[in-house]
């Protein structure tokens, strides 16, 4: 039996991945998973309340132009939101969910209180 391939139409999709990997926030993140299951508020920035796997308002395509940030509070904006929300002047550099001095997780303290918006950029495999 022989088969020919006349038209062949691939779909793909994509999500960014959410999860913070860290032994501290991992164990956090297990327990809030217990609590709520089927809850999908970890989805959404806070500031928008726009899913990440769209892009926030100021955008007008999704992906790496509109990147997911995390804090060391381990709450997840996107990149635009929060630049916008830092810049406010009640904003007084602080989580907009928590009130925390904001840091931008994996960076040393005084490297993002000069920077508080440093996403480390991918360069993409050649």
């Amino acid at each position: 039996m022989k088969v020919t391939i006349n038209h062949y139409h691939a779909v793909a999709t994509w999500k960014w991945n959410l999860k913070y990997s860290t032994a501290a926030l991992d164990q956090q993140q297990e327990q809030e998973d217990d609590k709520d299951d089927d809850d999908d508020d970890d989805d959404v920035c806070g500031i928008c309340r726009v899913a990440f796997d769209g892009c926030c308002p100021d955008c007008k395509i999704p992906g790496d132009g509109c990147p997911p940030v995390w804090g060391e509070c381990t709450h997840v904006f996107h990149l635009h939101c929060l630049t916008k929300w830092l810049a406010t002047e009640s904003s007084k550099g602080q989580c907009p969910m928590d009130r925390r001095q904001w840091v931008t997780a994996g960076l040393p303290a005084s490297a993002a209180r000069t920077t508080p918006i440093a996403v480390p950029l991918r360069v993409p495999a050649q």
